[in-house]
């Protein structure tokens, strides 16, 4: 049986100062609750030694598999706009990187996996719940062709963990292309460190955005890369209708993949100024604020990487300004592009903007389920019938006059309006099953549906309808 993990540790490299070695901590029973078949296939790795007591025991972080060197690695950032200088893995042990078949590298994380020097008095557990929540929403992310981290496997500790109430823990085997984090180039730009700076953002540059290596100004051509991905994953959410919930500046990668599913929903009732985070009182990353928070999170990249940009401050000032000021264009032309197709347009004019921002004025005042929504435009679309209140009826007869110029309406909205999301409701339904219960089999099936959010056949399944109200979920929590 192939028990090898082909690992190519080249953060683990860097100097001693961007991580700490740290042996995850052993759990009492673990038990595995998924393997992701799918995912491991793309590593190549053993699905039997997965499922092994070996394989077991690595997923729990009882042990360590060979050529694996664990680290947690240190961070700063600002959280909910404040700043905190020194953070880090609390609660995660980056095992190494894996090099799949294809040549894409890969971090191997367990979080959950026990304290480490960033826990800040924490116990370094997760609970089960959010666990599962990770589980689910990330590779609902991934079908819906969203980039994400990923999770691998999910274990249950036989441990106890005290949050507000005694919670069963678990452990997540996550997978993304690397965990560094705008917070992690804030850390050492706060110590003035513009050695590790260079080293960190060479590093990167090496590892996501090679072409930059090229420029006559590699560090400039780092942040247009960098804005580049960020308004592309923005963009994405708001098509979604992907509510993010703690969009903090150590939450955020450089290679342009949603991670840290905490406090995290998807809209049901569309409402701009939704807000699910229990922690985000003031509302600062609710859903209309998401690219604004991202244009605040890559200007607090570009105050770090001014020392590499130019040796003179204000000149290095001007040029970071210039690029920083063409994001909103950036995010702009990715979002409007794809809110177009979703209502079957290939390309969009200005009349054609408004009709997206008249669509989504309509969606508010008669508080329309926002995935719902499109799916009952898809369906007029092809059956001429519709669900939509009366008062849609003339913005109806303006879309359906702007498209008879298109001849791909059809398809273009069958692949960009999923008929399956992630419904809060139904992912507490499975928490609570797997919590109260130890049933896991409603979290496998939902894990299943998820996998094909635009399968016709699903389309009355009670996977795709909205929440009743006393079904609906206002409140998200992370699990720290």
């Amino acid at each position: 049986m192939n028990t090898a993990i082909n690992f190519d540790n080249s953060y683990r490299r860097l100097p001693e100062r961007f991580y700490s070695a740290q042996m995850p901590t052993p759990v009492v029973s673990p038990q595995i609750i998924q393997v992701n078949e799918g995912l491991a296939a793309k590593l190549a790795l053993d699905l039997d030694w997965l499922r092994s007591d070996g394989g077991l025991a690595a997923l729990a972080g009882n042990k360590i598999p060979g050529g694996a060197e664990p680290i947690a690695t240190v961070y700063a950032g600002h959280q909910f706009g404040n700043w905190n200088p020194q953070l880090g893995d609390g609660r995660a042990v980056l095992l190494g990187e894996l090099v799949s078949v294809d040549g894409e590298r890969f971090d191997i994380q367990l979080k959950g996996s026990g304290r480490t020097p960033y826990s800040r008095g924490g116990d370094g557990r997760a609970p089960l719940g959010p666990v599962l929540r990770e589980y689910i929403v990330s590779e609902a992310m991934f079908a819906l062709g969203i980039p994400t981290s990923r999770s691998l496997a999910v274990v249950t500790s036989g441990e106890m963990v005290m949050r507000e109430e005694a919670l069963p823990g678990a452990v997540l085997t996550r997978i993304a292309s690397s965990h560094i984090r705008i917070g992690t180039f804030q850390y050492f730009a706060a110590r003035g460190d513009t050695e590790a700076l260079k080293i960190l953002a060479d590093h990167v540059i090496q590892r996501h955005y090679p072409d930059a290596s090229g420029s006559d100004e590699p560090y400039l051509a780092l942040l247009e890369a960098a804005m580049e991905t960020t308004a592309t994953l923005v963009s994405n959410w708001q098509q979604v209708g992907f509510i993010h919930g703690v969009m903090n500046t150590d939450n955020m990668l450089l290679s342009g993949e949603t991670i840290d599913y905490g406090p995290c929903a998807f809209m049901d009732t569309y409402l701009p100024g939704m807000v699910f985070s229990s922690i985000d009182t003031g509302g600062r990353y609710a859903y209309r604020n998401q690219p604004a928070i991202a244009k605040w999170n890559l200007t607090a990249l570009a105050q770090c990487l001014l020392p590499l940009i130019a040796d003179d401050e204000e000149k290095a000032v001007e040029k970071a300004k210039a690029f920083l000021d063409n994001f909103d264009g950036i995010y702009s032309r990715h979002y409007q592009s794809g809110m177009g197709q979703k209502i079957g347009l290939s390309s969009l004019d200005e009349q054609d903007e408004a009709l997206v921002s008249d669509l989504l004025e309509l969606m508010t005042e008669e508080s329309m389920d926002y995935t719902l929504t499109f799916t009952a435009l898809q369906e007029h679309l092809s059956q001429d019938i519709t669900s939509l209140p009366e008062s849609f009826s003339p913005w109806l007869s303006r879309w359906r006059a702007r498209l008879d110029r298109e001849v791909n309406s059809e398809s273009l909205m069958t692949i960009k309006n999923p008929l399956i999301i992630p419904r809060n409701h139904r992912i507490e339904e499975v928490i609570s099953s797997a919590v109260n219960e130890q049933d896991f089999q409603p979290f496998h099936v939902l894990v299943d549906v998820l996998r094909n959010p635009y399968e016709t056949s699903l389309r009355d399944s009670h996977y795709a309808m909205a929440p009743t109200e006393q079904q609906k979920v206002h409140r998200t929590f992370c699990g720290t």
